[in-house]
């Protein structure tokens, strides 16, 4: 069965000449010119990964990455114009697994492509996934015998006593936190964590992943809830699978 790519962008030449390219690499395509297209004619139809322009007439690509997020199982890749960093930031932080700066080499698209098909196959899904996840309870999440409590950026345990955390681990904690069974690239979680590009080397991520899991793992050298994905990153497991 063919992975299926849906195009939603406003411009018919980019549409045509990227859905020309990805038949040719294998893929089924469907294209759309706009959100609303693709909210109505794609009902029904499994989607495996989304490329959507932010910048559409009427609905953007953001409201619409909202939308099909809210379904799951969709890996969602954002096109965005040169110069506008907060649409990457904000397309990454409501769900998106990928970006694009426009206009984009073909090649690069495919490659992305198939990292965001590895990523989205590598977390756990489906109603299994969902009802092991962590859900929110005002604005507090749950995994294990821990609450973290988001407005008041604080860890706690099942007696209700704090775990200190530094600013930059609670960061860390409540992007994957608030992300749950995605896995997420080191580059990810420095936006997602930090609001920046991964400037700093991988290695950075990695250290305080490890300091984060001596904190809240009940074993940090077999993690039961940050896991590591090889050659990928991280995916937060709230059920601790």
């Amino acid at each position: 069965m063919k992975t299926t790519v849906a195009i939603v962008d406003d411009e018919e030449h980019l549409r045509e000449a990227v859905a020309e390219y990805l038949d040719l690499q294998g893929f089924e395509v469907l294209t759309y010119r706009n959100a609303l297209a693709f909210r109505e004619e794609s009902v029904g139809k499994t989607i495996d990964v989304a490329i959507l322009d932010i910048a559409m007439p009427g609905e953007d690509g953001l409201s619409l990455a909202r939308f099909i997020r809210r379904s799951g199982g969709t890996g969602i890749i954002m096109a965005t114009a040169a110069g506008r960093p907060i649409d990457r930031i904000v397309g990454l932080e409501i769900g998106a697994d990928d970006y694009l700066v426009k206009p984009y080499e073909l090649r690069e698209l495919l490659a992305r492509i198939k990292s965001v098909l590895r990523r989205v196959k590598a977390a756990p899904a489906g109603a299994a996934a969902a009802a092991a996840g962590a859900a929110p309870e005002g604005r507090h999440l749950k995994f294990g015998t821990l609450t973290l409590d988001l407005d008041a950026r604080r860890l706690v345990d099942g007696q209700g006593i704090a775990i200190d955390l530094t600013a930059m681990e609670f960061d860390l904690l409540q992007a994957l936190a608030t992300r749950p069974n995605r896995v997420l690239s080191r580059g990810q979680l420095q936006e997602f964590a930090h609001g920046r590009s991964a400037e700093e080397s991988d290695r950075s991520i990695d250290i305080r992943v490890t300091r984060l899991r001596k904190k809240i793992e009940p074993d940090p050298e077999h993690p039961r809830f940050i896991k590591t994905v090889r050659g990928e990153g991280y995916v937060f497991v709230p059920g601790g699978g």
